[in-house]
């Protein structure tokens, strides 16, 4: 398959203690402090780490996600919010905007942010399968699934719990409903290229591949349109890659509309269908030498010496000679000056989102666990305000590679 995507670095955050002396009045309260830090440094750790699979990471984030959630759900299930909610600090960074963390102190303020880089790691898993060349059909699904729960996950943030924060999210910021909206297309776009390689590895019927192409192509403009109004500097590299797979796949689409109007007699179209096919693929050539001369977030990549994209251009080039051919020696038909119309709806094949929701609370948050917590033993000067300038360390991303490097990565 040997798929390549476009990666944005993972959020960093500021070391959480989750230290309450004092707050913490009983051992089962303190050792549900101590689970949440070792539980979030663990997960922070497996961002990072290439052994970890779905499995270890939903392992790790149903722990500390139960366990978080005693900061935010009420025990009797009534609509007061938890006491704990604002007891900590908390500092992201956004995966476009740098090293200058937002913050909040707010424990749904974590959840959203942790949350969104659980479903980057899904992105990034995916994307590592993907790249491999002697990728195997179990894999193939892996990478299709795994695109989709990060859908699913994104999807539940946006709708369920970032509505919830009490600070309005910055614009521009990863949580942002344009920002959140790009990433949920974005996986569902990538996933279809899973289903059209598939499609076309079992020569399945070529208007089937030409209306999943035209789709996904779609939907990485629609991606592309949501990002529009944001600064340049900082998504003028992301949207090069929208861009270019936009143009990418509609070069599939012709081409393969082009088969399926020669398999009708109808050569002179087949002929225009693919010359449109041959446009889009140089424009996505330009767009593949853009996007790697573009600084900004991300990987760094030569995509157009891609497997997956040299094989499209041989596709298209020798298609069209046999149509050419054909219309030489069998049909004699006029080639029309207008490329046709692209009207495709693909029946099968389209992908949603898995839906996500985070686990239940953790056994350890008991009413009298909860009840432990003594805020009024809070200390008066509370250090942990926010600093707006104060810098929180990238993660060292095995697959993020600096801007001067002009290889082939595969996030």
């Amino acid at each position: 398959m040997t798929h390549w995507f476009h990666r944005n670095p993972l959020k960093a955050t500021a070391p959480v203690s989750f230290n309450y002396y004092g707050v913490a009045t009983t051992p089962a309260a303190a050792k549900v402090c101590n689970d949440l830090r070792l539980s979030r440094t663990r997960l922070l750790e497996l961002f990072t780490d290439l052994s970890c699979n779905p499995e270890m990471m939903k392992n790790a984030t149903d722990l500390y996600f139960s366990l978080l959630q005693g900061f935010i759900l009420s025990l009797d299930n009534s609509s007061q919010e938890c006491k704990l909610r604002y007891i900590q600090n908390f500092k992201w960074t956004d995966t476009l905007q740098g090293q200058v963390p937002s913050a909040q102190q707010d424990a749904v303020f974590e959840l959203v942010s942790m949350g969104f880089n659980v479903a980057l790691w899904y992105t990034k898993y995916a994307s590592r399968l993907a790249g491999k060349e002697d990728i195997t059909e179990d894999e193939a699904k892996d990478v299709h699934r795994s695109l989709k729960i990060a859908a699913g996950i994104f999807k539940h943030l946006k709708e369920s719990h970032i509505p919830k924060l009490i600070t309005p999210v910055e614009k521009g910021r990863d949580l942002e409903a344009r920002l959140i909206d790009s990433y949920i297309i974005q996986c569902q776009a990538e996933a279809q290229e899973v289903t059209i390689a598939r499609a076309i590895e079992l020569k399945h019927n070529p208007g089937l591949i030409a209306a999943l192409a035209y789709e996904t192509a779609n939907f990485y403009q629609k991606a592309d349109q949501t990002l529009s109004s944001l600064d340049p500097a900082y998504a003028g590299k992301w949207r090069k890659y929208l861009n270019l797979k936009s143009c990418f796949y509609m070069a599939y689409a012709y081409c393969y509309h082009g088969q399926t109007l020669l398999a009708s007699d109808k050569c002179g179209e087949a002929i225009r269908s693919l010359q449109e096919s041959e446009k889009f693929f140089s424009k996505a050539e330009a767009l593949c030498k853009e996007y790697g001369e573009t600084k900004g977030p991300g990987t760094t990549a030569k995509p157009s010496g891609h497997l997956f994209f040299r094989k499209l251009g041989s596709l298209i080039k020798t298609t069209l000679e046999k149509c050419q051919r054909e219309n030489g020696f069998i049909y004699f038909q006029k080639v029309p000056a207008e490329a046709p119309q692209l009207e495709l709806k693909a029946n099968y094949g389209l992908v949603e989102p898995v839906p996500f929701e985070f686990p239940a609370l953790n056994a350890h948050w008991t009413p009298e666990t909860l009840e432990a917590f003594d805020l009024t033993k809070r200390p008066k000067d509370d250090t942990a305000k926010p600093k707006p300038d104060e810098e929180v360390k990238p993660l060292k991303e095995p697959d993020i590679k600096p801007q001067k490097d002009s290889g082939c990565q595969i996030s």
